[in-house]
């Protein structure tokens, strides 16, 4: 509509008018509401489109889109029955249009064609934002599975520490004071160590990092070199760990090293809590193309009262590395024993030996 006015129209053909050309302006101005109201901008559409063929002297018919825009738009974010009911206006609309316009088989198939195209269009990008909606919801579950598991394995490994040591508490004050002030010391250092653990994890969650305490508030996690860290922590407790690894020991990556480390943590934690066990022992094998995990214990073999998320907590870790994890008896049936497999790819092996620590 534009180009009659910058060029002349040829004498045989209608002439461009004010009217004419305001009138098909018009026609686009309801697209600004047209994801508040798709219906009732599609009704305006049709109505300035019909008013302008049936009482504005115009050269021609305008182009459709507007109207294309709008199904598009009706197709994409509308309910089933507003997309009902458009579908419906349409069939009854394009071929009106082209009775008033031409009345020929080949714009009636255009037009019935332009639009069905953007109606599905339509339809496939609510398609693909309904994916990525799912996507995002899964991945938001998944990251909430996470950090339920750390905060359990936290927790729980800190508290069952300190339980044990305040039982035994008052015996050792009445028979060793020495013992009970270290018990003490346990207490103490478990329940630091847990929360530092626990601001942490909270500073990640926070978007405007208020409260974080500099950088160590987004530190990395807990990995293999944290290990002898916590094997003392459990020592302290008073069970007796055994602490060895075998193979090409591997520098492995940061998200592998945390898995293992609550791997461990989340075993011994049983232990304390259910195993009543005396000793119990941690052993890395470096394979070719993996790590194996056990942790065993001497207690009785049957982890009562450990029906909680702990080994299902340690088979998720083991799993969302491809690998496997399993919980029952340990060698002869005696005590119990945690064992987790993990696929190991593109490590660097530091050194191959077999340490065993206590």
């Amino acid at each position: 509509m534009t180009m009659p006015f910058v060029v002349p129209r040829g004498p045989e053909l209608e002439p461009a008018t004010w009217p004419a050309y305001g009138l098909t302006s018009l026609t686009v101005v309801p697209l600004v509401w047209r994801r508040r109201a798709p219906v009732t901008v599609l009704l305006a559409i049709l109505a300035t489109s019909a008013l302008y063929k049936l009482a504005v002297e115009g050269p021609g018919q305008p182009l459709p889109y507007t109207g294309l825009v709008i199904v598009y738009t009706i197709a994409a974010q509308s309910p089933p029955r507003a997309r009902l009911a458009t579908v419906l206006l349409m069939t009854v609309a394009v071929p009106g249009s082209v009775w008033i316009n031409s009345r020929t088989a080949r714009e009636l198939t255009f037009s019935l064609f332009v639009f069905a195209a953007a109606y599905v269009f339509g339809r496939l990008t609510d398609a693909r934002q309904r994916a990525h909606r799912m996507e995002a919801e899964r991945a938001a579950a998944r990251e909430r599975a996470r950090i339920a598991r750390e905060m359990h394995d936290i927790l729980s490994h800190a508290v069952s520490l300190m339980i044990v040591q305040a039982e035994a508490g008052p015996v050792a004050v009445r028979t060793a004071p020495e013992r009970a002030e270290a018990a003490f010391d346990v207490i103490s250092e478990t329940g630091r160590d847990a929360m530092a653990q626990l601001r942490r994890m909270l500073g990640v969650l926070r978007e405007d990092g208020e409260g974080q305490e500099g950088p160590s508030a987004r530190a990395p996690q807990p990995g293999l070199a944290e290990l002898p860290e916590l094997l003392d922590r459990v020592r302290a407790g008073g069970l007796d760990v055994v602490y060895g690894t075998d193979g090409a020991v591997r520098s492995l990556p940061e998200a592998t090293a945390a898995t293992v480390f609550r791997i461990v943590q989340e075993s011994l934690t049983n232990t304390v809590r259910h195993a009543a066990a005396r000793t119990a022992a941690v052993q890395l094998t470096y394979g070719d193309d993996h790590l194996e995990v056990r942790v065993t214990d001497d207690g009785r073999g049957v982890l009562v009262g450990a029906g909680g998320h702990g080994l299902v907590g340690v088979r998720e870790r083991a799993a969302a590395h491809g690998g496997t994890a399993v919980a029952g008896p340990g060698p002869d049936g005696r005590g119990f024993e945690v064992r987790a497999r993990i696929p190991l790819a593109g490590t660097r092996s530091v050194t191959a030996r077999t340490r065993v620590a206590r």
